[in-house]
């Protein structure tokens, strides 16, 4: 009979929510059809996906930062159907293969300095876990330090140093020794530091959660109270590095340099998930210490070969492509498009952010009557301002987005890197026409509220 993929898409086509439901995570799906972002998606393309009905949907989202070269990159394709054409010796594990060491080596080359091995993982929380697992072997010291509003992962150890409550409720006890500092506060971390039992802090150059950014100062101390203390600095680029930001990596933004790095999201490709850790040959030397200890730490798929291929060949594209610059360029961009709004609408306090990672901030308005609908939103629940945009720009403009974090008025843009001024002057007009139609009137209220009608019923049914 033999696997057939077109036939089966086409037979159970329209079942994926029935099936996520009663085989997966059927909350999941409540939420998905109470906002009103129940697609049935066939296709994806660059910064687009496209549903069943037709309709194009632009991806500010980019699956959380993994598509930063835009879906189905075609060299990406081409490598990976390349590498499985060779019928290559995958995950031989007694082996030392060659390109997990030359994926390590491009990776090193755009390292800071004093990074000098690897260690491959699966994911980004995977290789939080080796990077907080090296940094208290190679200290011989029992805590870690981390920021509120973190997120790491959420496996045992990432989810220790994650700071938010609402993704380590019901999961304790979780693992001891790990102190949570407030993000920006560098007297806090000093304080913490000075005890002299503290192996690393681990904190994201740009939070994700939020899209938090901290000034150079604090970056200056941080870095003077880890080197005075002993205390490895860990900066998690899951999500910010590989030009995100506008550089190469976002701790580059203020001279930072770290002891050790955490990367994942976009170094698939979009295609075969890989993480890494990375850190210096000291750090790393303490952990394989001799034959004995060769394999202290591992993981069954960390050399995966098409997971290798997936990394170089986007490490490759985005030096051909100048994403890096381009994503710069287009962050810019949306600053200068969206200044206008935050001027002309009282409801929209600010941007913040680096390149392609961008937070819209908004807020409580200075005129009564809109004050009192703001009020009003904010007690049925705190934050669900936020989900009024998100929900219109979706349904009315077809621009997937995010709210930043439970419980904020901050939307998040996470677009491809190889967006422009198109996809800039559509996102400005949709978010415009949604704005207008917050200051001027209720409708969003009433729009959302037959979302979540609509939704419920078709959940309930």
């Amino acid at each position: 009979m033999g696997f057939d993929l077109a036939a089966l898409l086409a037979s159970r086509q329209g079942e994926n929510f029935q099936l996520y439901s009663r085989h997966i995570n059927p909350q999941l799906v409540r939420v998905l059809r109470s906002i009103g972002f129940d697609r049935f998606y066939e296709r994806a393309e660059g910064a687009y996906l496209y549903d069943s009905a037709g309709r194009r949907y632009l991806d500010f989202l980019s699956g959380f930062g993994v598509f930063a070269l835009g879906r189905a990159h075609p060299v990406l394709k081409a490598a990976l159907h390349a590498a499985i054409d060779r019928d290559l010796p995958n995950l031989v594990q007694l082996d030392a293969a060659l390109l997990p060491g030359l994926l390590a080596e491009e990776l090193l080359k755009r390292c800071p300095p004093g990074m000098g091995r690897v260690c491959f993982a699966n994911s980004g929380a995977e290789a939080v876990e080796a990077a907080l697992k090296f940094a208290r072997l190679a200290t011989g010291r029992p805590r870690v330090a981390f920021c509120d509003h973190a997120f790491h992962g959420l496996t045992y150890g990432a989810l220790s140093v994650n700071g938010g409550d609402e993704f380590r409720h019901g999961f304790g006890p979780l693992l001891p020794g790990f102190v949570k500092v407030p993000f920006g506060d560098a007297d806090a971390l000093e304080r913490e530091l000075a005890r002299r039992d503290v192996a690393a802090f681990i904190v994201e150059p740009i939070q994700g959660k939020g899209v938090h950014v901290a000034n150079a100062a604090y970056w200056d101390a941080v870095q003077a109270s880890c080197r005075r203390h002993g205390t490895l600095l860990i900066v998690d680029e899951v999500q910010t590095g590989l030009g995100r930001t506008g550089k190469l990596w976002a701790h580059e933004h203020w001279g930072v340099v770290p002891d050790m790095m955490t990367v994942s999201k976009a170094l698939s490709g979009g295609f075969v998930p890989v993480g890494a850790m990375i850190c210096s040959p000291e750090v790393s030397n303490r952990v394989f210490s001799s034959m004995e200890r060769a394999f202290v730490h591992s993981s069954t798929f960390k050399n995966n070969q098409l997971a290798m291929v997936a990394g170089l060949a986007t490490l490759q594209v985005i030096d051909d492509e100048e994403l890096v610059d381009r994503a710069r360029v287009t962050g810019e961009a949306f600053v200068k498009a969206l200044e206008p709004l935050v001027e002309r609408y009282e409801l929209f306090h600010g941007v913040r952010g680096r390149g392609l990672m961008i937070g819209l901030e908004f807020g409580e308005p200075r005129t009564r009557a809109l004050r009192a609908r703001f009020k009003v939103l904010e007690a049925a629940r705190k934050g669900l301002f936020s989900q009024l945009i998100v929900g219109p720009l979706f349904q009315r403009h077809g621009i997937l987005t995010q709210v930043a974090g439970d419980a904020m008025n901050v939307v998040k843009l996470l677009p491809p890197l190889t967006i422009g001024q198109e996809e800039v002057d559509a996102f400005t007009e949709a978010l415009d026409d949604v704005l207008r139609d917050a200051h001027r009137n209720s409708s969003l209220v009433f729009e959302f509220a037959r979302t979540l009608a609509r939704g419920s019923l078709r959940r309930d049914r």
